[in-house]
């Protein structure tokens, strides 16, 4: 059978998921999939869903429904956007450009990483009409955020996405054991991408090497290139010291959409807007940094409260419709989909996006009407109940 064929046949993400694991060679799924030390916060993302159970309507007419909303005061066909993730190039080749692509054609945002493989300028160039966010990570050269941002404004970015929870690396050791050096594979890990003829064609054949990180490559010394030390510069060159000054900051140096992420407490929240932020991204970077995190979702009700005129994004371990819609009950403006298209990339390149963005559409419109909801803004905390065995 044929990847297609087994595509065709995915009905949910956990099946795109088991695709990727046949295509991609473990260094990169444990990239893709790893969270910071014992995966504590990583497992309880997906726990946390059973925390609410659904009260559906009855003898509601939901024959006609639909998932259009508004992010950032633009409308779109549904309350996702492509969040940023990082050297996304070591799951299919140009797979940020195709995320980019797939984004435009489903009528949503896309934000490219700091440290995705793809370049500002390539996303612009191959992706036209698409709503295209950038995610900032601090540098300690300041030089060089300002030269993002300059980049970032020439290429028709409508937004910044501040990231404000990853100053100090996550300690990721099931990513760490395949390598025996930074970028240096162990044996074990070699041995294992050569038997994925498949992945290592797309990705590194043809003459195209190591995937890099588009973004950042120019900033690079020449030894940084020689050695092909590009994490190594990232690493190093995060700023530890990021604190409200740098959000004062970009907001004087940026003039589009400003959104922060990093936020679980209602307080960041209510700082973010006093400092002219236009909307929050709730997230623990989908575990990979600080394990034992609550989940954005036990923090989401509160900030919205605190917070009720204030734009609220969240992520961080969604895979179903189901779990987008309760966010949405509980108060998110919409979600921000990683691993989840991530997989669909890996398991096929852009029809396995394309596969994961319906998948996660149809189950959201399903389960609208089966709440007895024509639209998104008719989701409502009473539609969910507290679920006493999972507390």
């Amino acid at each position: 059978m044929t990847i297609r064929s087994r595509l065709d046949k995915a009905l949910n993400i956990e099946d795109l998921r088991q695709l990727a694991h046949r295509r991609v060679p473990g260094f990169a799924l444990a990239y893709l999939e790893s969270g910071a030390e014992d995966h504590a916060t990583l497992q309880w993302n997906r726990r946390i869903f059973d925390r609410w159970r659904f009260v559906p309507d009855t003898l509601v007419d939901a024959s006609q429904r639909s998932l259009q909303t508004r992010i950032l005061g633009a409308p779109a066909r549904m309350p996702l956007i492509v969040a940023p993730t990082g050297f996304n190039g070591m799951l299919c080749h140009h797979a940020d450009i195709l995320l980019a692509q797939a984004a435009r054609d489903a009528g949503i945002p896309f934000a490219l990483s700091t440290m995705s493989s793809a370049s500002i300028e390539e996303i612009a160039r191959e992706a036209p009409g698409c709503r295209f966010w950038f995610q900032l990570y601090m540098l300690k050269d300041r030089a060089i955020t300002r030269d993002l941002l300059k980049r970032a404004e020439a290429a028709g970015c409508e937004a910044l996405v501040f990231t404000t929870d990853c100053a100090h690396f996550g300690n990721r050791e099931s990513e760490r054991r395949h390598f025996r050096a930074p970028m240096k594979l162990t044996l074990k890990s070699m041995l294992n991408t050569a038997c994925h003829p498949g992945w290592a064609l797309d990705v590194i054949g043809r003459g195209r090497g190591v995937p890099g990180f588009g973004n950042l490559a120019g900033y690079f010394s020449e030894e940084d290139r020689a050695s092909g030390r590009g994490a190594a510069f990232i690493v190093t060159r995060l700023d530890a010291g990021i604190n409200w000054n740098d959000l004062r900051f970009l907001r004087e140096h940026w003039r589009g959409k400003l959104v922060v992420k990093g936020i679980l407490h209602a307080a960041d929240a209510r700082q973010t807007t006093a400092l002219g932020a236009d909307a929050v991204v709730l997230t623990n970077h989908g575990g990979r940094q600080l394990d034992g995190t609550i989940s954005p979702m036990e923090a989401l009700a509160e900030i919205r409260d605190a917070c009720p005129d204030l734009e609220i994004f969240i992520d961080s371990g969604f895979r179903r419709g189901t779990d987008i819609a309760k966010a949405l009950a509980l108060g998110a403006d919409a979600v921000m989909a990683g691993r989840a298209l991530l997989y669909g990339a890996a398991a096929s390149g852009r029809p396995g996006i394309d596969k994961a963005l319906g998948i996660l559409g149809s189950e959201l419109d399903r389960t609208l009407g089966q709440l007895g909801v024509t639209s998104i803004a008719e989701l409502e905390r009473r539609h969910l109940r507290t679920n006493p065995a999972s507390i």
